[in-house]
């Protein structure tokens, strides 16, 4: 495989060219297939896929981690610049999804008029869906483990109802190579703990080369604070040792102090991949 991030909070120092946003997008080449997962919140990520030489009227699926604006908004740009690939969400109930602290409340919802914009190119997914051969999407993850601390700030909203968001709207994405698997989070609201292991359910006594994407480990965003101790980030990091995994390339939601904890605890097998950066898995 052949993974590119078109668009992260950060970018490659020699790369000021390069968008960023808050916001999440990856581009994989694997078994004859160019694969989407996330879009971003803007056109930033097909702005940046060309100028990584990317072509996005090439790419044959979209794969949406969950609802969230800063990673599926950028797909009403991507319906203009694609004319044919599929994009699959999760199946879940039509709600409003909430960002609440302190008294301060943000609307961080999917911009729905993209679901009218191509209807017929919009795929909603409710169980295990092989989209291509060993391509497959999962939408029941494992709870073995604890969630995120920082999901503690995000709600649904529908109607005079707001609740605890249970990311009922979340799914994982897994690329099965002749080799080993490869696995991408989004922003892992289930628990990256828990998708790990819902892969090794999956698929028992299987390499896992990489787990790519967001770990949701940030708590305020806007403080850069960590959710939870750096006592659990550690402990996090530890379990992660015992897994049979290559590597994990990751940003975003992880946030830069987690991730600092983390790198301690797994040294190289860690790696952040900002903008414009790619790997060959």
């Amino acid at each position: 495989m052949q993974l590119t991030t078109l668009v992260e909070n950060t970018r490659l120092d020699n790369r000021p060219d390069l968008t960023v946003e808050r916001g999440l997008s990856f581009h994989a080449t694997t078994m004859g297939k160019q694969i989407l997962f996330d879009a971003g919140n803007s056109q930033a990520f097909c702005d940046n896929a060309e100028l990584l030489n990317i072509n996005i009227q090439e790419v044959d699926a979209a794969v949406i981690s969950h609802r969230h604006h800063d990673h599926c908004n950028g797909v009403t740009h991507f319906l203009t610049r694609n004319i044919q690939a599929p994009v699959y969400f999760r199946d879940c109930e039509d709600t409003e999804y909430l960002f609440k602290s302190f008294g301060f409340k943000r609307n961080v919802s999917i911009n729905k008029k993209m679901f009218s914009q191509a209807p017929q190119r919009f795929k909603f997914i409710n169980t295990l869906t092989e989209i291509y051969p060993n391509i497959f999407i999962v939408t029941e993850i494992s709870n073995k483990y604890p969630r995120p601390e920082g999901n503690k700030y995000l709600f649904t909203h529908k109607g005079d109802d707001c609740h605890l968001d249970v990311f009922e709207h979340e799914l994982l994405l897994i690329v099965k190579e002749h080799d080993g698997v490869i696995i991408f989070t989004g922003c892992a609201h289930s628990g990256v703990l828990n998708m790990i292991e819902t892969t090794i359910q999956l698929f028992p006594n299987t390499r896992i080369k990489a787990v790519v994407g967001g770990f949701h480990l940030v708590g305020l965003p806007l403080f850069n604070s960590i959710g939870g101790s750096k006592k659990d980030i550690e402990a996090m990091g530890e379990i992660l040792l015992s897994y049979p995994i290559d590597k994990l390339y990751t940003g975003h939601c992880t946030g830069m102090k987690a991730y600092g904890i983390l790198k301690k605890v797994l040294g190289d097998r860690l790696e952040y991949l900002p903008t414009g950066g790619s790997v060959s898995i």
